[in-house]
């Protein structure tokens, strides 16, 4: 009695050393992901001195995000704001009617045209500049917004149909067909049954959607200049040749991080068990 006791006891606390590991693990993961973001954080309080000093006290000021007020940041800033959030809304528009349709219609080569909507997004995006470029000043697209939100929709949409149908493919058929016995059409059920249904696929796609069109640089740099200016280029304008203005560009950083965090906030329980339902079916 007394020997599974002691083995009892010793399982025990086994499994308590190993959950202490997990956890420590788990934490030193989380402080090694998250370590950047508050040094950025704490950067954009100091004085450019105070910086380059690397003092691990300082004196905190808010002078670096007044100085943000003036110039082209607040206009840059609205731009990025407007183009993500444009094009996630028009990318979920057009491209979850589509996920749907290919989740649900039978078809010959439908893995392949799947396939091929999925491979728009391999090539490197300098392989679209020139005929952007080149496409945009015929249209007189360069330095828009609404040429940004084309962009930016050209390659979501992609990303869009391949995740959607993964999560219409996991909802049951049966209840649609249960639908369309009581009478419902094929957009009602898909309103009302299948998007419902896969409302966290549908919030972590579209936090995914924004967060590509909200960090994009490259085509923000080729295809604008002042009036449509988004907020990573605008950044980039304090790195001078006088100087790089790093209080600037920490308090710039912070700014352009909050509405990603925000959003993926808003949205965290539909993102988890979104972003694990498409892990589980792909």
């Amino acid at each position: 009695m007394s020997s599974r006791g002691d083995g009892s006891l010793l399982r025990h606390r086994l499994a308590r050393r190993r959950r202490a590991l997990l956890y420590g693990t788990a934490l030193l993961l989380l402080i090694a992901a998250l370590f950047p973001f508050f040094w950025l954080l704490q950067m954009s309080f100091r004085s450019d001195e105070d910086i380059l000093g690397l003092h691990l006290f300082f004196r905190p000021t808010l002078e670096n995000y007044r100085a943000l007020r003036v110039g082209q940041f607040p206009h840059s800033f609205a731009n990025s704001v407007v183009a993500s959030a444009a094009s996630t809304f028009l990318s979920l528009l057009l491209g979850v009617p589509a996920a749907y349709a290919l989740s649900r219609v039978e078809f010959r080569g439908r893995r392949k045209v799947a396939l091929w909507i999925l491979a728009t997004r391999m090539a490197p995006p300098i392989a679209f500049t020139i005929p952007f470029f080149l496409a945009y000043r015929h249209l007189e697209l360069v330095d828009t917004v609404s040429g940004l939100v084309i962009i930016y929709l050209t390659f979501n949409l992609a990303l869009v149909v391949w995740m959607m149908r993964t999560f219409f493919d996991s909802v049951p058929r049966a209840l649609e067909e249960a639908a369309w016995i009581d009478g419902s059409s094929v957009w009602g059920t898909f309103l009302r049954v299948a998007l419902p249904l896969a409302a966290p696929g549908l919030a972590a796609t579209a936090v995914l959607c924004f967060i590509y069109s909200w960090n994009d640089f490259f085509y923000a740099l080729i295809l604008t200049r002042t009036a449509a200016m988004t907020a990573p280029v605008a950044i980039v304008n304090f790195m001078q040749y006088e100087g790089w203005e790093w209080g600037k560009i920490a308090a710039g950083g912070t700014l352009v991080m909050l509405p990603v965090v925000v959003f993926s906030i808003l949205v965290r329980r539909y993102l988890v068990s979104g972003l694990t339902i498409g892990a589980v079916k792909e």
